[in-house]
């Protein structure tokens, strides 16, 4: 693959983005908030007088 056809797949990304929005940041987005959420309710401190 050469340079010239790397480039190419940056508009039919971006029609895609534009078509359906950023799924790969939306799914990221949700990833991170389930990892807060999964820490916080596996924080035991709270329970055991740390915090």
């Amino acid at each position: 693959m050469t340079t010239t056809d790397k480039s190419d797949f940056v508009p039919i990304y971006d029609s895609l983005v534009a078509e359906h929005g950023d799924v790969p940041a939306e799914a990221r987005e949700a990833a991170e908030e389930i990892q807060r959420e999964a820490a916080e309710a596996l924080d035991w401190s709270k329970v055991r007088g740390g915090g």
